[in-house]
């Protein structure tokens, strides 16, 4: 089935209503037993006509390779990206719901351009005085989320791979810290490293 190609209509929408500055965010890394979640915003021109936009997916639906020739021309074209990161220890403490919530609320205070208003998949940030809309399934509809997705899922994969020379007894590298076989039987063998959720049930079984 072809995949579904995300536009800029919500963001027309908002534009009409006087809304100039609109952030799509995203998060990744919800599901690994290691590593941070990573979210992203995204202020893109309304006005933005490039030649790979046609190219612009959820970040799921992308290869690695062509995320990472992505990310530079997304660097390259938005007003504005900003960044948050949830690690291990807070993900431990505060439950990975709110930690999530924690990661887009810092990647939204990281923009250089404060937005006026936010699309955000799936969620809803109340925490925030910004008007907002929540998007199921927005990273595969709205343009700006997509980017968004990509953002944070490249960020998230190189942070892994860093961790994977830290840490090489995981093969984070591979699996990113999701539950792979690999990735579980090096806990077996090794047990935790600070790069893991212990709070995460497999993990804590695994350790026991």
């Amino acid at each position: 089935m072809k995949s579904q190609r995300p536009t800029f209509i919500e963001e027309k929408k908002l534009a009409q209503q006087g809304y100039r500055y609109i952030a799509g965010i995203d998060e990744v890394g919800r599901g690994p037993l290691a590593g941070p979640t990573v979210a992203a915003a995204v202020i893109l021109p309304p006005d933005l006509d490039v030649p790979w936009l046609y190219l612009v997916r959820d970040s799921k639906e992308l290869t690695p390779k062509s995320r990472e020739s992505l990310f530079p021309l997304i660097e390259e074209a938005a007003i504005a990206i900003g960044i948050g990161y949830s690690q291990p220890d807070i993900i431990d403490s505060q439950g990975i719901a709110k930690a999530v919530r924690m990661a887009m609320c810092s990647a939204i205070e990281n923009l250089s351009q404060p937005p006026d208003f936010l699309l955000i998949d799936f969620l809803a940030l109340y925490e925030l005085a910004i008007p907002q809309k929540s998007i199921a399934k927005g990273d595969g509809l709205s343009v700006s989320i997509a980017c968004a997705s990509i953002i944070a899922k490249v960020t998230r994969d190189r942070i892994m791979i860093a961790l994977d020379e830290t840490y090489p007894n995981y093969g984070f590298a591979r699996h990113k810290g999701y539950m792979t076989r690999e990735h579980t039987e090096s806990l077996r063998r090794f047990g935790a490293c600070p790069a893991h959720r212990k709070s995460f049930a497999p993990v804590r079984e695994l350790i026991q």
